[in-house]
């Protein structure tokens, strides 16, 4: 991949902090996404990768520092200024999330019948496009009833890009698939990158598959980016952390136990209370 200039980046997190109350969620968070680039948010359950990526959107905003798409501060954009910079960005849920009661042609027509002024002939061309691009085109007529876990993950890509967007967002997209629906659904992500030059963030915890297809990693520990690089400096990483995480070791800087009393302790008060 190529090195761009600072001025390239589509995605800026500065000095970022988020929490609910007195628990903090993210304590500093600085992170680089350039355009037409594929960026892994990695880290333990429960260490604020999918909050980082709604404060992104603009769902939330941040206690501290400043996040911008395209130039702009997200946080500081008024109703109108957010919807529109929301219609460049295209999210992928877990599970898809697709309208039940519609047909995958409709789900993915939803977006272009919502926030354009397009005919209908128009509307079916730019749809049986996007289900083409996903390798669906032949299923526009099922109901998401009738799909695999997999081509659901692909109808919603599908709707995900109808409108152009910049930047996509993909909360945990290898979760739940096998192997071949796995490795269809990391292509897709790099070719779409590469071919209309999205930038696309992806929170997972599957690391073999991102490490594929990604440009760079983030890693999330304790609320601050506990280590960064490119998949082959990730490989390579004697962080423990790391180490732990790409490994998948049972025991390290994550324990395997929860926090506890010594458990001989413990062993002899229990006795003691028979």
């Amino acid at each position: 991949m190529s090195v761009s200039l600072a001025s390239e980046n589509l995605v800026e997190v500065d000095d970022v902090a988020f929490g609910y109350g007195d628990r903090a969620i993210l304590t500093s968070i600085k992170l680089r996404a350039r355009r037409g680039q594929v960026v892994a948010i990695m880290g333990s359950s429960g260490c604020g990768k999918t909050t980082l990526l709604r404060l992104i959107g603009g769902q939330l905003k941040p206690s501290r520092g400043v996040i911008r798409v395209a130039g702009e501060a997200v946080a500081e954009l008024d109703r109108v200024g957010l919807y529109a910079l929301r219609r460049k960005m295209g999210m992928l849920f877990q599970f898809g999330a697709l309208f039940t009661d519609m047909s995958v042609f409709d789900n993915v027509a939803f977006q272009l019948r919502e926030h354009s002024d397009l005919p209908e002939d128009m509307i079916r061309d730019l749809v049986l496009m996007k289900l083409h691009t996903v390798g669906l085109r032949g299923a526009a007529d099922l109901m998401p009833a009738e799909l695999s876990g997999g081509m659901a993950r692909r109808v919603a890509l599908a709707r995900a890009i109808a409108l152009d967007p910049m930047l996509i967002m993909y909360d945990e997209p290898f979760a739940g698939l096998d192997p071949i629906s796995l490795g269809v659904t990391g292509q897709l992500i790099r070719r779409l990158a590469d071919t209309l030059g999205l930038t696309s963030l992806v929170v997972t915890h599957d690391i073999q598959e991102s490490l594929k297809i990604v440009d760079y990693v983030y890693f999330i520990s304790a609320g601050v980016i506990e280590a960064e690089g490119t998949p082959e400096e990730i490989r390579a990483s004697a962080l423990p952390f790391v180490h732990q995480f790409v490994h998948g070791e049972p025991d390290g800087p994550v324990p395997f136990h929860y926090p506890a009393p010594d458990y001989a302790q413990d062993l002899k008060r229990s006795g003691s209370r028979a």
